[in-house]
Order: structure tokens, then C-alpha cells, then sequence
């Protein structure tokens, strides 16, 4: 694959939802506000789903990892918690599987007192479609070869 991108323009992306995509860039932006907070995510998806957490979620959790390091805030990935333990810097991801949920992710800040809720769900496959025919007509203008991300396609 690499060497193929290095011959051809290429847009890679865990997801090609817009919505995911703007999702991306919101969690980007809270956390850099509510980078004391606790952060959880929780996805969950068809019970025929074969990876757990799901790239989506993990792509999610590389964000706020990498927001909360410019912060110099140092956190890990903990996924699906086991045992009973303190809660250290952190960022929990699970994954729930089960009937026919096309996807659905949420970013969980738990502050004192309070507790912000961030949600994309898919409610069809078509959204992922959509983004990819948009990704499709933006490459198709590209000369340069190169990895380019659903950012470069949606100018974030």
C-alpha cells in the first residue's frame, strides 16, 4: 500500500463519514478545554462486528491522547476495564456489540458535578458512502501523490 501511495494520490481514513469526520474535530476542541476531566468512550456496533474497540473509537482515543500530550497531560489507553482499581490518567474504550446498530460512538468528560456527552450514531451505511464519493471527487483533482486524510478532503 505504501509504495502504491507513493505513486498515486490516496485519501486513508479510519471513516469516511463526514459526521464521524466533524465528530473527530469536536472532540479535538473539547479536549482542549476540559483536558482535566475524565474521558470515556464507549462504541457499540452489530452484534456480526468483527474488531473491538473499532477504529473509529481508537481514532478517537488518538486524538484526545495526543491533545491531552500537548497539554502535557500523560494518559494511557485502558480498554474494557477489568478488576476494581483507582482511576489513574487514563482514557477508557469499550466496545459493545449486539443486534443491528450500524455504529454509534460517544466521548464521555466527566467533570465535578457535571458531565458532557458527545454522540455520532449511523443510522445507514449510506453515510459512509456519501463521505467516500466526496473523498473520490476531491482526489480525482489531486496531482501529487500522497496520503491525504478526510481532513485534507473537508479543509480542516
Amino acid at each position: 500500500l505504501i509504495e502504491y501511495c507513493s505513486k498515486v494520490p490516496t485519501v486513508l481514513s479510519p471513516n469516511f463519514s463526514i459526521g464521524v469526520n466533524v465528530f473527530w474535530r469536536i472532540i479535538e476542541l473539547t479536549t482542549k478545554y476540559l483536558y482535566d476531566y475524565d474521558v470515556e468512550i464507549v462504541e457499540i456496533h452489530h452484534k456480526h462486528k468483527k474488531d473491538s474497540p473499532s477504529g473509529t473509537a481508537l481514532k478517537a482515543a488518538e486524538i484526545i491522547k495526543r491533545v491531552l500530550s500537548e497539554k502535557d497531560k500523560k494518559v494511557e489507553l485502558k480498554l474494557c476495564r477489568e478488576g476494581i482499581s483507582p482511576r489513574g490518567n487514563e482514557i477508557g474504550v469499550f466496545g459493545i456489540r449486539g443486534g443491528d446498530v450500524v455504529g454509534e460512538h460517544t466521548v464521555y468528560y466527566f467533570g465535578s458535578g457535571e458531565r458532557i456527552e458527545i454522540t455520532h450514531r449511523a443510522l445507514s451505511r449510506e453515510c459512509f458512502a456519501n463521505g467516500a464519493i466526496i473523498a473520490v471527487k476531491w482526489i480525482n483533482n489531486i496531482e501529487k501523490p500522497g496520503v491525504y486524510s478526510m481532513n485534507d478532503v473537508l479543509g480542516f
